[in-house]
Parts: C-alpha cells; sequence; structure tokens
C-alpha cells in the first residue's frame, strides 16, 4: 500500500462551485429580524383618525339623471335611449344651459362597465362637465 501526500494528476481541477448556504443563513436572520420590528414600526404611535359624515346630496329639478340598468339599457330620466348618438343630441340641448346642469349617473351594480362608460361618453362628448355617479350610502 502506497500513500500519497503531495497532488497527484486528477487534483489540478480548480474548485468552481460557490457555497450559498452562509448566504442563506445571513438572509433567514434578515427575514427574522424584519418580521419582528416591522409590526413595532406601523403600530407604535396612536392617532384619532378623523370621522367623514356623509351628507346626501339632494336632487335637484335641473339635474339630468342618465341610469344604466342591469341590461347596459341607457335611460334618460324614465325615457329609454335608442342610441348613443340619439343621447348626445339630448345631452347638447342641456350643455348650452347656463349654468350648466350637474349629471347624475345611476348605473346597476351588475351591469358591465362599458353601458356605464357610453353614457359617461356622451356627457363628455356633448360637452356637460359636472358629472357625479349616484351610490347607495347604506352599503349592501
Amino acid at each position: 500500500m502506497a500513500m500519497h501526500l503531495g497532488p497527484s494528476e486528477g487534483d489540478d481541477e480548480l474548485l468552481t462551485t460557490i457555497n450559498t448556504t452562509p448566504l442563506v443563513d445571513v438572509m433567514l436572520v434578515l427575514l427574522i429580524i424584519f418580521l419582528i420590528t416591522i409590526p413595532v414600526v406601523t403600530t407604535s404611535v396612536k392617532v384619532e383618525l378623523p370621522h367623514e359624515v356623509q351628507q346626501p346630496r339632494e336632487t335637484k329639478p335641473d339635474n339630468i339623471i342618465l341610469s344604466v340598468n342591469a341590461q347596459g339599457q341607457a335611460y334618460l330620466y324614465d325615457a329609454p335611449v335608442r342610441s348613443n348618438a340619439d343621447l348626445i343630441k339630448q345631452l347638447q340641448t342641456f350643455a348650452e344651459k347656463t349654468p350648466q346642469p350637474e349629471v347624475q349617473i345611476r348605473g346597476d351594480a351588475k351591469t358591465d362597465f362599458e353601458a356605464v362608460g357610453r353614457v359617461l361618453y356622451a356627457a363628455q362628448v356633448a360637452g356637460l362637465t359636472k358629472v357625479r355617479f349616484v351610490t347607495d350610502p347604506q352599503g349592501k
């Protein structure tokens, strides 16, 4: 049995792999530190936030009420609108008034955004600048 104490012919290769164990250990320690300190930082200052009282707006007789039902059909007051071009023509007569009336859009919660967007676009093309969305103050 012979014993080799020096380098042999096959040991000339360099070790090219990186030992990632220390990196993982450091990252886990940092993660634990952040998990411990973040709740302390976010809840350290006690403040009392202001309470907002929502006042319902009154509907004036000169307001324009546009409604969109669940199927996407648009209504001007209670009359159905045949097309978007027809709605634009009707809204242009309101836009010529001084001061301009407010447009209140009542969209059904189950309707597509596209249908409400068409009504909003018609109000914009007609030149109306005061547009509001009517919501349920109770919040179901």
